[in-house]
């Protein structure tokens, strides 16, 4: 079962018949890329638009790298066609040179192209070099929380438990059971870190494993790389070279800090959140699997991104607000904390709110059930509700 992702079709039905804009599909493998292009694939067809101008080429089924000669090959029975021609690649960095095919496609005036890739670092520098801005990027992120009940159902409650520990990728089931799903995310990890990371920079997997663990260990947690170089007994500029490609391949997204007052940002310190924390568990001690307050801020964070906000970790003075969130003119507060009944843990996270004299929403999001509403304009929201629309609550 697959469930249609709405949002980033949509973005694709916009931009669709515009021949001197790439369409560049990007996220971490298993996030979805490929179910979404087979998706407007199948509405281009829906549309009526004739199968000999419609040409789709799953690069990793190839298992191989690909000459840009043998892909122009590939794509001439459908360019032959008059009209418009929808080219569809997926993986286009399995193709050595690509950028260049692509540059040919464009100068046709005549393709609507989209690509997907896997790291964003390899399409970035070559698409910038070669295509002069002309593409767009649709970052597909794994599935939230409404998407993951769409596709499983269920009691919400036991599918939140789930989807923090499992994860959200859309091919992994919870309903089979840990040891497959323990397994699955492993050959996700070991497939991503060995094609879109090693690869990259002919590093070594020991060193890879000791940064993941140490960022999977830390999500809730300001670091940098002088931190983790202290921790791990590794150079500056070994921690940087791999952090840059993990981030390139989706492993892990940076938060930075953002002074309220001064609306700065400060790029030395930060945190990191995962992309998948299915994969946490297969890297992390169980008993810091017992404790969900780490993968419960890191849901929040991924669900402001697919809201289409600016997501950074917000200081005030010497204290702190989980997130500030700001989109365009909009600016929003979070606090997250798995309960707020005890009435110390309830003023530790009220009271950075309170002192923030705006008039921007402020929100602390929690587990609980009890206790929710309105404390002088600041809204306390389960997080469950917030993250499924319910009863109106965004």
């Amino acid at each position: 079962m697959e469930i249609r992702r709405n949002d980033y079709l949509q973005v694709l039905k916009d931009s669709q018949g515009k021949t001197d804009l790439v369409k560049v599909i990007t996220g971490m493998r298993r996030t979805g890329k490929t179910t979404v292009m087979l998706q407007h694939l199948c509405d281009l067809r829906s549309e009526g638009i004739p199968e000999g101008s419609i040409c789709y080429i799953d690069l990793d089924l190839l298992g191989r790298k690909v000459t840009s000669e043998e892909l122009r090959e590939m794509l001439d029975p459908c360019l032959n066609h008059e009209g418009i021609h929808y080219i569809l690649i997926d993986e286009i960095q399995n193709v050595e040179e690509w950028e260049y095919v692509i540059s040919m496609l464009i100068a046709r005036k005549d393709c609507d192209i989209y690509i997907t890739g896997s790291n964003s670092g390899m399409l970035s520098s070559e698409l910038s070099t070669r295509l002069s801005g002309r593409y767009m990027e649709i970052e597909i992120l794994p599935l939230s929380f409404k998407e993951y009940m769409e596709l499983h159902g269920g009691n919400e409650e036991e599918r939140f438990e789930q989807f923090l520990h499992y994860g959200p990728l859309p091919s992994i089931e919870p309903d089979r059971g840990d040891a497959v799903c323990r397994a699955q995310s492993e050959g996700v990890f070991n497939t991503v870190m060995m094609k879109d990371v090693i690869s990259r920079i002919s590093g070594r997997s020991d060193t890879l494993f000791s940064i993941s663990r140490f960022l999977y260990s830390n999500i809730r947690n300001i670091t940098n790389v002088e931190r983790i170089s202290v921790a791990l007994g590794m150079s500056n500029d070994t921690v940087h070279r791999y952090l840059e490609s993990i981030m390139e391949a989706h492993l892990f997204y940076h938060a930075y800090r953002y002074d309220v007052v001064g609306k700065k940002v400060f790029k030395t310190k930060g945190k990191y959140y995962a992309t998948d924390l299915g994969m946490r568990n297969i890297l992390v001690n169980a008993s810091e699997l017992r404790d969900i307050s780490a993968p419960l801020e890191n849901a929040v964070y991924f669900e402001l991104l697919r809201r289409g906000y600016r997501v950074f970790v917000g200081s005030f003075r010497d204290q702190e607000i989980d997130f500030t969130a700001i989109k365009g003119d909009e600016v929003k507060y979070y606090q997250v904390s798995k309960s707020v009944l005890d009435d110390n843990t309830y003023d530790r996270e009220i009271r950075p709110l309170r002192s923030v004299d705006d008039n921007y929403d402020k929100t602390i999001l929690t587990m609980d059930r009890f206790g929710l509403g309105n404390d002088n304009g600041i809204k306390i929201v389960n997080v469950i509700d917030w993250l499924l629309y319910k009863n109106g609550i965004q």
